[in-house]
């Protein structure tokens, strides 16, 4: 089994990533496995990750096998963000560990609690719909706005003179800081 070993940490100043290597690199060494690539990415967990970016890229040109990781929490950013990269990882035939967990998606049983996970990550997606429908219905029963503030109609004004002026849609649209799309659409509507 050719593994990927993914280590983060969120900040420079951590000093786990050597045991988090050590304690994958162990595990692999007992499963008779052999390291291919090890990735170490650090910064939050919300900013981008180039390193298990390039796992993933791996993963898809069929270069590694597994990938293994310290805890769940150093894969994923968010349930379902995990949920997707742990479903995309399974379509592509390859398999998952997390230690801490002991959630091994090499076996039926590892594949099982992905499954379970993938439940409770619809779960949460759908408490978050009903919260925002739910916030909606609230601020219209109180007359409140809601949704995007408006922004190009308020410059209607400014764009039907410019355009008068012949000046170019994109140009209207860069003096103005509004998109071309809502230019056009001020001056369709007249």
């Amino acid at each position: 089994m050719r593994v990927a070993v993914y280590a983060r940490v969120s900040t420079h100043d951590q000093q786990t990533l050597g045991m988090q290597i050590e304690a994958m690199s162990a595990d692999i060494k007992d499963r008779g496995w052999d390291i291919a690539k090890r990735i170490e990415d650090v910064g939050s967990g919300a900013k981008d990750r180039p390193g298990r970016e390039s796992l993933l890229k791996a993963a898809r040109r069929r270069e590694i096998d597994v990938v293994v990781v310290w805890r769940l929490d150093r894969w994923g950013r968010s349930l379902p963000d995990l949920v997707v990269t742990l479903r995309e990882l399974t379509d592509l035939g390859v398999g998952f560990v997390s230690l801490t967990e002991a959630l091994d998606m090499t076996t039926p049983t590892g594949r099982a609690m992905a499954g379970m996970l993938a439940v409770f990550a619809e779960f949460e997606r759908e408490i978050l719909r009903e919260r925002v429908r739910a916030g909606i219905a609230q601020a219209r029963k109180e007359g409140r706005p809601h949704g995007r503030p408006r922004t190009a109609s308020l410059k209607r004004d400014e764009v039907l003179r410019l355009k008068a002026e012949r000046v170019s849609h994109s140009e209207i649209a860069r003096r103005l800081r509004l998109g071309r799309t809502s230019v056009r659409r001020i001056l369709a509507a007249g």
